[in-house]
Formats: structure tokens, sequence, C-alpha cells
């Protein structure tokens, strides 16, 4: 389903204001140990189902509601590192079987409880996962894509990679958004002051300002996988967050 919004102000306010669409004119921050990529948890490594998704303690599991059956957990390799691992699981009856394990950025600056409008951390918590769109036609999704120009993404990222093509294919978390929306939608419940525009997308090679990224074809794969009749979430943070 293509999912049409009015562009002229979105694409202003998604350029101007979305975490990871703000665009550098260089790297503004030191490189601080981004390079090669994180290694998957050895609990995610060993085949099979598990009752309980492993690396999540009781407090981060209470946040997946019941009815969740697909959850996509994004676990930092520290509070303040730009590195992480995502793992699509799926529940069944026997418990939650996981997918590969995908090396990912996130936040320049890592993780943050509280997060604001250009703290360059990524909100921790755990999300639903209902609308995507992207620059680039819709690869096979099952949710709601709105495919446009609006998610051009211009400018260099922190360590001067170009950012062009960052936004070929998104799927937005719901954080501080308006679920059933574009992508590009502004609407903030918690205010502007709280950020928003945290995204999935397509990985530039660095840090982002608050989104997650991984490869176009984790990407792809990501999209084509989720499904609105499964109640997709995310659950998202560094890993000793997530462990409580």
């Amino acid at each position: 389903m293509i999912m049409h919004r009015p562009r002229a102000a979105l694409l202003a306010a998604s350029l101007l204001l979305t975490g990871c669409g703000a665009a550098s004119a260089g790297p503004a921050h030191p490189t601080t140990g981004v390079e090669g990529a994180p290694a998957p948890p050895a609990a995610v490594a060993s085949a099979g189902a598990a009752r309980e998704i492993p690396g999540l303690g009781a407090r981060t599991r209470a946040q997946i509601p019941p009815g969740a059956r697909q959850a996509v957990v994004v676990s930092g390799r520290g509070r303040n590192s730009p590195l992480s691992t995502v793992v699509l699981y799926r529940r069944t009856g026997s418990g939650w079987q996981p997918g590969a394990a995908w090396p990912a950025h996130n936040a320049l600056h890592g993780w943050s409880e509280r997060h604001r409008g250009g703290d360059l951390r990524s909100p921790v918590g755990v999300y639903g996962l209902t609308d995507a769109g992207g620059l680039l036609a819709n690869p096979g999704t099952k949710l709601p894509y709105d495919h446009g120009s609006g998610f051009h993404s211009p400018g260099t990222g922190f360590e001067g990679e170009p950012l062009d093509g960052s936004f070929d294919y998104v799927v937005a978390i719901n954080y501080n958004r308006k679920p059933g929306t574009s992508p590009l939608d502004w609407t903030r419940p918690l205010g502007a002051g709280r950020g928003g525009g945290i995204w999935f997308h397509v990985d530039h090679g660095g840090p982002t300002h608050g989104c997650v990224s991984i490869s176009e074809t984790h990407m792809k794969d990501l999209l084509r996988t989720l499904d609105p009749a499964l109640r997709p979430v995310v659950v998202m943070g560094d890993r000793a967050f997530l462990a409580r």
C-alpha cells in the first residue's frame, strides 16, 4: 500500500528535524572506535528456539506486548558505543526463534533512557514497527509503504561518508511518532524536544544521529519479513539496559 502525504511540509520537516535525517557538513565529532562489525551475543549463535529471547532481563521482557510475534532486537555493544547487533526473532509454539545476526550502527554517542533531540543517542525501549517507506520502490513488504522523493538523504556522515542512499529503504520506529502514518510525518506526541524520526535505514558506514542502520541487503530482508499481522516490535538498547 502506498501512502500519499503533503510532500513539501513533510520533506522540509524531515530534512531539518529528523534525528537521522539531519545532514552534516562533515565529521562534527571525533571518530571513536567505529571500525569493524560487532560480534553477535554468544546466546544468539545457538540454533533452535528459546523460550525467552537471550540477553533480555525480566523488566525488558515485560515491555514486549503479549500479542507480538516478531521482535527485532537491537543489542548495543555499550552505552556509549555506536556499534550494535540486530537479530529478528519470531515467536513460535516452542519459544522465540532467532534469525541471523546482522551488524549495525546506532547513534554516535550510544544510547539514552531519555532521548532528546540532538543528543546523538538512540532511545532505548520497546516500540512498535507499523510503517515503512523509502526513496526506492517497495521491495515486497507487507507494511504500509510510502514511496517518494521525500526520502532523499543529502550530506555527509560523522566520518565524512556520503549519506546518499541511506533512506532508500526505511522502517519507522514508533518512538515519539503517530503510528499508521508515513515515516515522514512530523507528529510528535511527546513534544519536539524529545526528538523523533528514529528509523531503521540503510547503513552508510558510520554512526547515526539516532537511528539504527543495517546493510541494504538486510534492510530488504527486514522489510520482506516484517508482517503487521504478527504485531512486530523493536527491542533496543545497550546490552546492560536490555539485561535488566
